[in-house]
């Protein structure tokens, strides 16, 4: 590793060739935790990244070489709240009974006092910030204008393509990019440290938390009522056939009005976010309940009539057909990766 020492950063460069040095410099990173793979003697760890002084933000790539899995031993004392988006390759969070994969167009949070096991496949490459509890904390603090009174607990699948969550993952690779050309600016604490700020504040205000509806009131960023009215019934009745007429009676404005409030709030048309919707239902259905049910009988339920269109659409939200989804749940149930 590479580091200065009077610097307000550190810069790393590490590689790692053992299951055990590589556990133990991410323990050091992010938290306790435990890393198995059934290939250890393929491992080859890499992590390139920077922690800025103010707060201990860590910005940076990471990749192991082979198939692993993390599980959090010990998600009360885990110290940090650790976000990766795959730019290779994909990953698999395990959480609450559920299956949530990652790739390059979703990204995944782990965080502190949640039980969690995520599976990294052997090509995955990609980003991860890492920020701490106490940060996190005190940014969220600071947004409240009060103490929090609970855990921070973000939505786990973080959108890297659409929307604020999506703004906010290209800011991160932008300040990475940066920092990879020249970090003569990022050696001084009072820009980092405003950085930083804007970094962790940004996630709070773009990732969908407990806190999100307190936030809004506070900062008097609320949906129009209308918008809350159309989404209200697209989440209510997405199984059933609906279409522009029905979500312009059930908001009660004109289309243009309902486009304009979609693409503002959400950076979707209000059918794109119906479909999104759908999709993300199916998934979420083959997961839970793999092979008791056909895909096409969960598509249909979902509202998918065009089953080849809709393998179309799976495949390019999800970067993998609907069939692979069901095989890799299939495999993981039965103790594969």
């Amino acid at each position: 590793m590479n580091s200065k020492a009077d610097s307000q950063f550190r810069d790393i460069r590490i590689d790692r060739y053992d299951l055990e040095g590589a556990r133990s410099w991410m323990s050091g990173i992010c938290g306790p935790h435990r890393l198995e793979t059934s290939t250890p003697e393929r491992i080859r760890f890499h992590h390139s990244a920077n922690v800025f002084k103010s707060r201990a933000t860590t910005l940076g790539t990471i990749e192991y070489g082979t198939d692993v899995t993390i599980d959090i031993e010990d998600a009360e004392h885990f110290s940090s709240y650790s976000l990766s988006l795959p730019l290779s390759g994909d990953q698999e969070l395990s959480k609450d009974g559920r299956l949530l994969r990652s790739n390059r167009d979703q990204g995944v949070i782990i965080a502190p006092n949640e039980s969690q096991m995520l599976a990294i496949s052997g090509d995955c490459r990609k980003v991860q910030v890492v920020i701490t509890r106490a940060a996190m904390s005190e940014a969220l603090e600071a947004l409240l204008q009060r103490p929090p009174e609970a855990p921070l607990r973000f939505e786990a699948v973080m959108d890297a393509v659409d929307g604020a969550s999506a703004s906010w993952w290209r800011m991160a690779q932008y300040f990475i990019a940066e920092l990879e050309r020249s970090s003569e600016l990022y050696e001084q604490l009072a820009f980092t440290r405003d950085l930083e700020s804007s970094l962790i504040k940004g996630l709070i205000l773009a990732q969908p938390n407990n806190y999100s509806a307190e936030l809004r009131e506070v900062l008097e960023v609320k949906l129009p009522h209308y918008l809350v009215r159309a989404r209200q019934y697209i989440h209510a009745n997405a199984r059933e056939p609906l279409c522009l007429e029905d979500l312009e009676a059930a908001a009660g404005v004109s289309r243009f009005k309902l486009f304009e409030a979609f693409k503002k709030y959400f950076s979707l048309s209000p059918m794109v976010y119906l479909k999104k919707y759908r999709l993300n239902a199916v998934r979420q259905e083959i997961l839970e309940h793999g092979s008791a049910r056909t895909i096409s009988e969960i598509a249909l339920g979902w509202g998918f009539s065009h089953l080849g269109r809709f393998s179309a659409e799976y495949r390019k939200l999800f970067g993998e057909s609907p069939s692979t989804t069901l095989q890799r749940h299939d495999a993981r149930r039965l103790g594969g990766f």
